[in-house]
């Protein structure tokens, strides 16, 4: 019997008759291309811990503009992605206010990024103006930089409120940059997590995002989403695998190497070695060999033989010849 595909991870067979053959489930969901070289990590899990964070950080959001602008705003959340930060910065405007800031306890730099049309008619509210849709596209001036800075600031404090569950995040604004392309925030490979808000200033849309090191942010999410023990029974469970594996840990085979120390060569001596040459070694005739694993020197040994087989006498550990 042969099985039709209908749905994601779902098989259903064919009914019989002409009628039946021609029904097929379908699904709401539109596909979405899957790109084998970067597999997704960002679980359903993760995602759900962040999208209570930053639904959170929407609202927060909406008071903070509301408040600042005297006018109705609204922000919520659209998308939360996995991108490469190449993927992210040709995703923005050419011009645009980009302001990084430092994502401490996570290494790497994070992105509060407002379209440059949404900040010059905030600016335009909070020194008493209209707001008109009709702004100029050009960096800001002293005056507008340090009025929209309150802004910035008030929004990464809630921000940190908003993912205290998550990480105990504490923003720091490092800089600010109008070119995406200029930002130096992280590699163009480096994989980052990426909120979308649809923000609302009197009723006209805007996209506001915000960018995460998603390589920091994987483990608070790891411990976040880790459930905590339920019982003492579960405590007492934990406590015994962790002491197993330990033990288990003693137990696995290493390769370990017993050599002499290295020499040095130049390339022309190399190159033109042939049998029967003699290379002097720097390795002193009185010391000890090396007793290495991954080329990392934890004891030394004397060369010797046992029965039929070659044979190395541990002498000592390197902090007792040291």
């Amino acid at each position: 019997m042969s099985f039709l595909a209908s749905a994601p991870g779902q098989l259903s067979a064919p009914r019989s008759g002409t009628a039946g053959a021609r029904t097929r489930r379908r699904s709401g969901a539109e596909p979405v291309a899957y790109d084998f070289r970067r597999p997704i990590q960002l679980s359903r899990e993760h995602s759900r811990i962040l999208q209570l964070g930053f639904d959170g950080f929407a609202r927060q959001a909406t008071t903070v503009f509301t408040s600042s602008l005297r006018t109705v705003c609204a922000a919520s959340l659209t998308t939360i992605e996995q991108r490469s930060y190449a993927e992210y910065v040709d995703s923005l405007d050419a011009s645009t206010y980009l302001t990084m800031f430092a994502a401490d306890p996570m290494p790497g730099l994070g992105v509060l990024e407002i379209p440059l049309t949404a900040t010059m008619s905030c600016v335009d509210h909070m020194l008493g103006g209209p707001g008109t849709a009709d702004q100029p596209q050009r960096p800001l001036t002293e005056i507008e930089a340090g009025v929209i800075g309150g802004l910035i600031e008030r929004l990464l404090s809630e921000m940190r409120y908003s993912l205290a569950g998550i990480v105990p995040l504490e923003p720091t604004i490092t800089g600010v940059e109008y070119s995406p392309q200029f930002a130096q925030v992280a590699g163009a490979a480096d994989v980052m997590v990426v909120a979308s808000f649809d923000l609302r200033v009197d009723d006209r849309p805007h996209k506001m995002t915000v960018c995460l090191p998603f390589s920091g942010l994987l483990p608070h999410l790891a411990s976040a989403a880790a459930p905590a023990p339920a019982s003492d029974r579960e405590r007492a469970k934990r406590a015994q695998a962790a002491e197993l594996l330990q033990a288990q840990f003693a137990e696995v085979p290493l390769e370990v190497g017993v050599r002499f120390r290295s020499t040095r060569l130049r390339p022309d001596a190399l190159s033109e070695l042939k049998p029967g040459d003699v290379v002097r070694l720097a390795h002193p005739s009185s010391a000890p060999l090396d007793v290495t694993v991954d080329d990392t020197v934890f004891a030394h040994a004397t060369a010797g033989a046992q029965g039929q087989r070659l044979a190395a006498l541990i002498v000592g550990t390197r902090k007792e010849i040291q």
